[in-house]
């Protein structure tokens, strides 16, 4: 059976259609900014730094040992201190870039456990911060760990910021137990940056809470900016104006937020992002005319800026404007090939709707790469139709097998690849050699 009677039948199960229903493109919610960057703001470095004192609050619970009594009759052994029992710990230190200059954006705090992210506070304006592990649940709900995010990443990360500060409510601040810590280490996380790590293994509840120093080293090959560097020529008044609205965006008051952010671009026009943040609170009041202008206004700015072009890419996206979402998601993806997997998912989409399977297949492989924290699985459903338009079956079937692994029980997405894989199997096993074919063949 042929390519285009594949097409076809791909055609009649839906599989293009759900390109823009069932392949939901992520929609914005809080980073990337918080875009925060989705944006990181300057409002939640101050927050970041948090009022609450590590070293008091860590001594005054951490100090619970196990003081059962040692019979006599026996030779002594050393106290264990227990491991599994959950505890208040406290870390603090400060994030540096490698010149050991404070990063220029706020930076999100990440505990990796076993490759898994969770994002624990924010760094302050002067890259301090400092927090109790676990407490932070809101900001864990609301951060982009397995979607996609908006209103966290106002500077480059696709996180959210809604938890500011790291000490926010949470497990009742019963804490953390160490066994828990095992294999997991403390990192900053910035777009454009790679930073060092600092081991949680065998970190107690009563050891000082400074871990010192984290490095951040800008990557090699990675044109694209975070924070435009127009920023820093704003005026004063254009940057308090900019800082107030970052934090007003934080806080959900998007009205209050667009009237900083609107003043500190009629201060300095080429402040590049505050038009991006700009952009993210109009998106957030549903307003994606004047969403878009804005977007455009800080490309204008700062070409280099990246968020503006993925954001872009996404609207494109969802107005099935695919020629725009291509050439936009492709230099957002030219700028920084490791930051945004976003960008390769909807370049991906974009030239499959296009029928440029080349370059989606290209895109989708090049997006799975990009995200080793599988933020965005339905890149391999992608791949997958994008495969099996291109004949490729078995490896269709393999990339679709992998995806629906990933989905949560209860996906609607669940029913739907199970109806694609199994008309692939059937086109699988109508084009298996008929045996006296295959006598043929030999």
């Amino acid at each position: 059976m042929g390519a285009n009677s594949i097409h076809s039948r791909l055609r009649q199960v839906g599989m293009l259609t759900a390109l823009c229903a069932q392949l939901a493109l992520p929609q914005g919610q809080t980073t990337g900014t918080g875009t925060g960057t989705g944006t990181t703001g300057g409002g939640g470095a101050t927050t970041g730094g948090g009022t609450t004192g590590a070293g008091t609050t860590g001594t005054g619970t951490g100090n619970s040992r196990n003081t059962t009594s040692i019979p006599t009759t026996t030779t002594p052994q050393p106290q264990q201190f227990p491991v599994d029992i959950p505890r208040p710990i406290f870390l603090s230190g400060k994030v540096v870039l490698d010149d050991g200059t404070p990063p220029p954006e706020t930076v999100v705090i990440e505990r990796i456990c076993n490759g898994n992210p969770r994002p624990e506070a924010y760094t302050d304006s002067r890259g301090r911060f400092q927090f109790q592990l676990g407490q932070n649940t809101a900001m864990m709900a609301d951060a982009s760990v397995g979607n996609m995010g908006d209103f966290g990443s106002m500077g480059g990360n696709s996180r959210s910021q809604s938890g500011l500060g790291g000490m926010g409510g949470g497990f009742g601040g019963r804490g953390i137990s160490e066994r828990d810590l095992m294999g997991c280490e403390i990192r900053a996380s910035l777009a454009g940056y790679r930073s060092e790590s600092v081991s949680l293994a065998n970190r107690r509840s009563m050891d000082n809470p400074d871990i010192g120093t984290i490095i951040l080293r800008r990557m090699a090959n990675v044109e694209g900016l975070t924070f435009s560097a127009t920023s820093a020529l704003a005026p004063k008044d254009a940057k308090k104006a900019f800082e107030k609205g970052r934090d007003l965006a934080r806080k959900k008051k998007f009205p209050d937020a667009q009237k900083e952010l609107l003043k500190a671009v009629e201060l300095y026009p080429k402040f590049a992002n505050a038009w991006t943040d700009l952009g993210l609170v109009y998106e957030a009041q549903k307003n994606s005319e004047e969403a878009r202008k804005a977007f455009e206004h800080a490309i204008t700015a700062d070409p280099k800026l990246v968020q503006p072009y993925v954001k872009l890419s996404m609207m494109y996206g969802t107005e099935k404007k695919w020629k725009e979402c291509a050439e936009t998601s492709g230099k957002a993806v030219k700028l920084n090939p490791f930051d945004y997997p976003e960008a390769y998912f909807y370049s991906a989409v974009a030239n499959l709707n296009l029928q440029n399977l080349d370059d989606a297949e290209k895109s989708a492989r090049e997006g799975i790469k990009a995200d080793p924290r599988k933020r965005l699985p339905k890149m391999r459903h992608v791949l997958g139709i994008v495969l099996a338009q291109k004949n490729e079956v078995p490896a269709a079937m393999e990339s679709m097998k992998e995806y629906m692994a990933m989905l949560p029980q209860g996906s609607p997405d669940i029913s739907l690849v199970k109806g694609q894989l199994a008309q692939l199997e059937k086109f699988a096993q109508a084009n298996q050699p008929k045996p006296a074919e295959a006598q043929q063949q030999q």
